[in-house]
Order: structure tokens, then C-alpha cells, then sequence
């Protein structure tokens, strides 16, 4: 029998282009199940690592607020380092956010051609700089300004009003979660500032141009027309800017004073998980204390994903409020 004719150029272009197709299809699936893989054998490692603490201590981990690993009887309950893990992080995106934003307002709506290019490359710049960088800086320049300026100016202002007073009492010490929560928010300001903005400037044109059609003002154009256009993005920033918040080491280390200790006031001393992870685990040398380490990691690790989940499940139901008209202006 002859030979079957062979295929025309078009019929082998489409053959090849299936086959990257496939190729293509199959490489990003195996580079996605590799991410998943890794997660979930970070989680089975830290899991198998601090299993001693899990069966011994239980639920109590959490929820103890003695860390006292000497003999005869260690004692391992990680609640002071998540409530300073909580609040400094909180009290970081309370501060950081609103500066973010209008300076990521400021460069994508109001800045001069001239302005705008180098100061955003000042603010993507800021992203590269090393924690410790940001820990030494606040060692010698902001703990003594917090602790002789502001935090007495606090102690005498907002320490007396009452239901609030509480978190400005006692004296100053410099070294404490306000402190290290200012520097949280100065090490994620550049983070949301750029993410953010870039999520600005990717709005149309014609929305900013169908507002000033319409009589609205730029500050109304900005709120209105490209806010809500980029709100996806902005809200992603802040997730990110709160993630490096949570998982802080350095810097933190270095400013919030290391105190095992819930701390009853912000002029006061404590703890990240974080941070009690990096001062403790070089001298840890029962297995059962590094085993409460690798827990306490384990905890930051479940803190991240549900902050994370949350945020994905409030940024979904504000879509839907917005798609369903009821808070649309």
C-alpha cells in the first residue's frame, strides 16, 4: 500500500499547538500541586515536631499564660505570645492603612509627572529593606522619641478617658507593643502603598473622565470612580501587609521588649510568637521545650490561614453587597 500522504502545514501547526497545549496545562497543574504539597507537608512537619506538646498539654497550650520550661514540672501555654502576635499586628494595619492609602492616592490621582515616578520607586525601594535595618532604627531613633514624647503625651491625653485609659497607663518604657507596633506599620506602609496603587492605576481612564463629565470634583472622582474599581486590590494589599505583620521576626524582636507577659497596657512589654521563637530556640535543650516552640509555630502558621480565609470570605460578601446594589452610592 502507498504511503499515507502526508499531513498539510496548517494540520501540523494545529497537532503542535495541542501538544503545548497539554504541556502547558500539565506544568502549571504540577506546579500548583508542588505549592500544595509543600503546605501541607509544612503542616504535617510542624505537626509531627510538636506532637509531644499537642497530647501532653492539649487544648491548654493555647489557651496557658505560664511559659516555664525548667524542670521538674515545664509548663507551656502559649497565650501571651498570640495576644501580642494579635495586637501588635492589629494595631500595625490601624496605623499603617490609612497612611497607605492616601499616599498611594496621592501618586496614582494627584501627583506631578515629575513627583510621581521617583517617589514610587522611593516607596518600592522601602519594600527591600532588611527587618533588622528597620529594628535597629527603631532601637536608637524610635524608642527614645516613644518613650520621652509620645507616650507621655498619650499617658496624659487618651490615658484619661475612660474604657481606653487602660491601654495608655504606666510609664514609658520605649521598648514595648507600641512601640514595635509603629514599627510593623512603617515595614508594611511601602508594601500596601505599592500593591495598592498599582491597583489604582490600573482603572480606566474613562472612569475617572465619565465622573468629571458628570460634575463630580476629584476628591469625589477618587472615592467614587476609582476606589471602588480597584477595591479587590486594595483589600489584597492589606491582606499581604498584614501577613508580614503576623510573621515579623526581627524587627519586633528587636523593639517590643520580650516580656512573657499578656501585656495590660501598650506601654508595656511582650511577646509575638514570633519573636519568642527566634529568642528561645537556640537555648532550648529539652525536646519538650522545642517541641512547644515548633507548636507555638504551628498556632502562627493556623493564624495566618484564618486571617487569610477571612479576608477572602469578607472581600467576597463586600463584592456581592456591591453586585446586589445595597450599598452601591
Amino acid at each position: 500500500m502507498p504511503d499515507p500522504p502526508p499531513a498539510p502545514p496548517r494540520e501540523r501547526r494545529r497537532r503542535w499547538n495541542r501538544a503545548l497545549d497539554l504541556i502547558f496545562h500539565w506544568g502549571t497543574a504540577a506546579v500548583a500541586a508542588t505549592l500544595v504539597g509543600l503546605f501541607l507537608t509544612e503542616i504535617l512537619f510542624l505537626t509531627q515536631e510538636s506532637w509531644p506538646t499537642i497530647t501532653r498539654y492539649g487544648f491548654g497550650f493555647i489557651t496557658g499564660s505560664v511559659w516555664n520550661p525548667n524542670p521538674p514540672t515545664p509548663v507551656f501555654g502559649a497565650w501571651p505570645y498570640i495576644v501580642g502576635t494579635l495586637l501588635t499586628s492589629g494595631l500595625a494595619m490601624v496605623l499603617a492603612v490609612p497612611l497607605s492609602l492616601g499616599v498611594a492616592i496621592f501618586l496614582s490621582e494627584e501627583a506631578p509627572g515629575w513627583l510621581r515616578a521617583p517617589l514610587g520607586s522611593l516607596v518600592e525601594l522601602l519594600v527591600a529593606v532588611p527587618s533588622v535595618v528597620y529594628g535597629l532604627w527603631g532601637i536608637f531613633v524610635l524608642e527614645p522619641i516613644m518613650r520621652f514624647t509620645i507616650e507621655p503625651y498619650l499617658h496624659a491625653t487618651l490615658g484619661q478617658v475612660p474604657g481606653i485609659g487602660g491601654a495608655f497607663s504606666g510609664p514609658s518604657a520605649g521598648g514595648d507593643v507600641l512601640t514595635a507596633s509603629v514599627v510593623l506599620a512603617i515595614m508594611i506602609v511601602p508594601t500596601v502603598t505599592a500593591i495598592s496603587r498599582e491597583s489604582m492605576r490600573a482603572v480606566p481612564e474613562t472612569q475617572r473622565e465619565a465622573a468629571l463629565s458628570l460634575g463630580a470634583t476629584r476628591w469625589e472622582t477618587t472615592r467614587l470612580g476609582v476606589i471602588p474599581y480597584a477595591r479587590s486590590g486594595i483589600i489584597g494589599a492589606c491582606i499581604l501587609g498584614l501577613g508580614r505583620a503576623l510573621g515579623e521576626t526581627m524587627a519586633v524582636t528587636m523593639t517590643i521588649g520580650n516580656s512573657n507577659h499578656v501585656p495590660g497596657s501598650l506601654f508595656l512589654p511582650g511577646q509575638t510568637i514570633a519573636s519568642a521563637i527566634a529568642n528561645e530556640f537556640n537555648n532550648s535543650f529539652s525536646p519538650l521545650e522545642r517541641a512547644g516552640l515548633i507548636e507555638a509555630g504551628l498556632v502562627l502558621l493556623i493564624i495566618t490561614v484564618l486571617v487569610n480565609v477571612l479576608a477572602r470570605l469578607l472581600v467576597r460578601g463586600l463584592f456581592r453587597t456591591g453586585e446586589s446594589g445595597a450599598t452601591v452610592e
